[in-house]
Formats: structure tokens, sequence, C-alpha cells
């Protein structure tokens, strides 16, 4: 449930709030919004309290590409309920927002999945921000672990369909060389957020597909054609173009260090964001499911019986940490590209994605281990683990 009207604070050593760390400061929540952010000394005794005490606070963490939590393949489990227990998993990791991903299936998985998107969200899942649907307009080469039967080019029925979804942010992940000229155009004229992945378009097809307003990239150098000298390739546009948006896995086993870095110094601050890509590993059992193959969790990695990656085994925070201590970028950065530039690429940032005054109160806390104790969610606060 969100919050109710009650004002309480909440105190941490280290508070970053989107964009600067703040040391013994106290957050001012009434209901389901931050009101204010103060000095510790500057808070009412009167008001009720949470210590955090060593703990940083930040901004809850924003998840654009969730696969599935607690055992539920969103695939398998198309309905609210489902997508409760999936909310539920990540939340418990301090991801306080994400977008329940479709992976390539059949119209009536996708049609099920958007519809249990907006119940979901119309029974108060505050959760919930919206829906991804990766697949299954991809070039078959690049299809990764997407049912290769399920593989096909966009209709004039799909465009129709998918135009319709107008009510939360929505994500298409397309190859844009197997949409005629304009599709892109005209989706995103409908509100959706066009996204390239799984694709083998060239450099030239690519720019055009951003010409045509194409917002992002899915899972950046992963499924798709790669940078080489004389072929820049979809890796090359992504890195070229400074309006996009890209989304990268930094799990330690789908993108190389050194290029999470060379990405994020290409891309530059604001346009390169963590994702999970997760699969239902996350809060569930060490196997899954995809199309009826068992996947099973091997080093951390998650693959299938060929020992192709298939997803990944990490919660968001997670990516955080390994961004950090692996890839060596700034905590604070590493904690934006989890929450402000998720948020920014949504078009939700004048609500989330920050903690200062008229922001939705979404919030976590954790540890010098990256261990989550607390979280916030429109308010409702929910304590974790065993601290």
């Amino acid at each position: 449930m969100p919050g109710t009207d009650l004002i309480s604070a909440v105190y941490a050593h280290r508070l970053f709030d989107g964009e600067n760390w703040l040391y013994d400061h106290a957050l001012i929540l009434e209901g389901e919004q931050v009101s204010a952010v103060l000095p510790a000394a500057d808070v009412p005794a009167d008001i009720q309290s949470t210590e955090l005490g060593p703990l940083t606070l930040a901004p809850g963490l924003i998840d654009i590409q969730v696969n599935g939590g607690a055992g539920v393949m969103f695939n398998s489990d198309p309905s609210a309920a489902g997508i409760a227990g999936i909310v539920s998993a990540h939340r418990r990791y301090g991801t306080t927002g994400i977008l329940p991903t479709i992976i390539s299936d059949t119209p009536d998985v996708q049609q099920a999945a958007a519809a249990a998107v907006a119940t979901a969200r119309a029974r108060g899942e505050a959760g919930v921000l919206g829906l991804h649907l990766e697949g299954p307009h991809f070039e078959p080469a690049r299809r990764g672990t997407h049912k290769a039967s399920l593989i096909r080019p966009p209709t004039a029925a799909d465009i129709s369909w998918l135009s319709s979804l107008q009510d939360y942010p929505t994500i298409v992940t397309l190859a844009p060389e197997h949409a005629a000229p304009g599709t892109v155009r005209e989706l995103i004229e409908a509100g959706l957020l066009v996204c390239a992945g799984h694709t083998d378009a060239s450099y030239e097809q690519i720019t055009a597909a951003i010409a045509e307003g194409l917002r992002g990239f899915t899972h950046l150098f992963n499924a798709m054609s790669p940078l080489q000298s004389r072929s820049p390739g979809t890796v090359g546009a992504a890195l070229d173009s400074p309006d996009t948006w890209a989304g990268i896995i930094a799990d330690g086993h789908h993108v190389h260090p050194a290029s999470i870095r060379l990405a994020h110094r290409a891309k530059g601050p604001g346009k390169l964001m963590l994702i999970s890509d997760a699969m239902s590993t996350v809060g569930g059992p060490t196997s899954c499911e995809i199309y009826g193959e068992r996947i099973e969790v091997e080093d951390g990695r998650l693959v299938n019986a060929e020992g192709n990656l298939a997803g990944s085994a990490i919660a968001l925070i997670d990516a955080v940490r390994i961004a950090h201590q692996g890839a060596g970028l700034e905590l604070a950065e590493c904690l934006r590209m989890a929450s402000r530039y998720p948020a920014e690429f949504l078009g939700l940032d004048a609500r989330l994605g920050r903690l200062a005054a008229g922001y939705r109160a979404d919030l976590f806390a954790f540890d010098a281990n990256f261990q989550v104790s607390h979280t916030w969610v429109a308010g409702d606060h929910q304590l974790h683990g065993s601290f």
C-alpha cells in the first residue's frame, strides 16, 4: 500500500539525492512524497523518525528490463499476480520501479502482458512503471535465446496494436532493418519508446532510424552488429549518437569492464543506463525455463544447455556494484545510471530518480557491501533481511 499522509523523517549518515552526496541529513516524507531534505539538526523533534545509522540512502532503483523474479517468468505468467511477485522479488534488492519485460512471443501473450500491466497499475502497484516488449521483430541471426519460430517482421496489425499502448511508458525493442521506412517514426509519434536490439543493422540503417526518432538501444554490445573499422554497425551508431540512450548489462559476464568504461565515456553522463535483464532466479530458484528449455545458473551466469548466456541472474543493485567496483565508475554515477537516467529515459524524471521535495518517496538504504536493508515505494516502508 502507498504511504499514508503521516509525516516522518528518515535519517542517514550519507544520503545521495540523485546529484550530490549529503551527510547527516534527513528526508522528510509526507504520504507518498518527499516534502523536504534537511540537515539532521533542523528536523523538528516531534516527527516520527527512522534512524539508518551508517547506511547510505539513495533514490530507488529503476530497472527497464526485467523478465522475471521470485520463480516467475513474465512470459509464462503474464498476469497481475505474476507481476506482483516479480515486483516484490526485485524490491528486496532496492529496485522500486520496473518495466516487466515480455520477450518474443505470440500476439496473445503480448496482449495479455499489456493487460496485466494495466491491471497491476489500476490496483495501485506503484512499482510497475510500464511495459517492455522485447521482440519478436528481430534479425533471426541476432535472436539470442529468443525462439526462432516466433521471430517475424512487424505487420500493419502489430503497428496498430502497439500504437494503442498509450496509458503508460512502453518500450518496443526491434531490429530497425526489418521495419518498413517510417515505422519507427509512427511508433514514436504514438508515444512509444522505440529501441534497437537483436539487430544486424548497419550504421546507416541505425542512423536513419535515429532520424525517425529511435530513442535508444537495448543491452548495448549484446545481440547487435559490432563496431568495426570500416563498418561501425549498431554499436558504432549507438556510441556516436549523443541524443540516444543505451541500456547495458553490468553483470560481469555480458560486457567487459573496459567496454562499460568506453561506452560511458562515449555516451557521456546521462545516456548510459544500467539494466539487469533479470530472469526468475532473482529471489527464486537457481533455474528457470524459457520456451520449455531449462536455464541454469552456473558460476553466476544464466546459461542454456549449449552454454550460451540467457538473460542474467542479477538484481540492479548488483549492476551498480559491478559498474562501480569492476568497471571503476564513480558510485554516484552508477546510482544515477540505475535511477535518475532511466527516469529521464522514461519521461518520469519530474517525479522519480531524485530525493527532493515534490518527488515520489521511492528510496532505499544499503550498506558498504551493497546489501539492501530498507525500501520505500510511494512512501510505503519495508524492512528487508536481518537488519
